[in-house]
């Protein structure tokens, strides 16, 4: 692989098999590894999440937190950048770093954003580093839908320009989720994750954690994260690499 400060790197990551059906309904489990005082300090600092999951006591990263860490791409740097520039991929892309990290959807009014957290100085400018990163590298872009939280599209304006919102990428409005809620964000992500884009393009989301979780299983950490996603073509899909802001620029 290649020497880039990769979350996985940061997590000291294993590997988890990627590739998922539209058929599962159940979320993935990451492999038992022994932790490291650096997983567990990162557990420790994790954000916790917007919908209400965070690190479980006692420094143990929760399922989806684990799948995170464990990730490992499967493509190189060069490999991931030919791919992209031929299109046909869905990266989906935890919006930038707010400043505040706390679960809003109870409360928040997507139409008002005064009622939402708020995207940080470092959030714009992880917005400005992915816009760069795909100018630099001629990486095709097609349709770009967000939800319809402030973060979310703001994320997408300034690294994109335009952006269509789409209710299917929100919260639902609750902190913690039963079963049945976590399969209604699943099924209305899905059919975002793997439909194929526009011949030549890759088709851009902007979305939340506990959405992306829903469908896959991984907890996308941290905030401007984002993950690449091959459809294939029969309604399932595969991860192929995760990148953080300030990689795109380094492909």
């Amino acid at each position: 692989m290649n020497n880039r400060p990769k979350s996985v790197e940061l997590f000291l990551a294993l590997g988890v098999a990627t590739t998922i059906s539209v058929s599962s309904t159940s979320l993935i489990s990451a492999e038992e590894i022994t932790e490291s005082p650096a997983t567990i300090q990162l557990a420790q600092d994790a954000e916790g999440g917007e919908g209400g999951e965070g690190g479980e006591g006692g420094g143990k990263l929760s399922p989806g937190e684990q799948a995170n860490a464990d990730f490992q791409d499967k493509l190189g740097s060069a490999e991931l950048l030919s791919a992209l520039q031929e299109g046909g991929h869905v990266i989906y892309f935890r919006h930038a770093q707010t400043e505040k990290d706390y679960a809003d959807q109870v409360s928040a009014d997507v139409d008002d954003c005064s009622t939402q957290r708020a995207l940080s100085e470092a959030g714009w400018q992880q917005a400005e580093a992915i816009r760069e990163g795909f100018e630099s590298n001629s990486i095709p872009v097609g349709q770009v839908i967000s939800s319809e939280y402030c973060r979310a599209w703001q994320t997408a304006d300034l690294a994109f320009d335009e952006y269509e919102k789409n209710p299917a990428l929100n919260f639902l409005p609750f902190e913690d989720y039963t079963d049945a809620q976590v399969e209604e964000m699943k099924s209305n992500v899905m059919p975002l994750l793997t439909a194929e884009p526009k011949s030549g393009t890759n088709t851009v989301i902007v979305g939340h954690d506990d959405i992306f979780e829903s469908a896959t299983g991984i907890y996308p950490a941290p905030q401007g994260i984002a993950y690449v996603v091959k459809p294939d073509g029969n309604g399932g899909m595969e991860l192929v690499a995760n990148m953080l802001p300030e990689e795109w620029s380094r492909l």
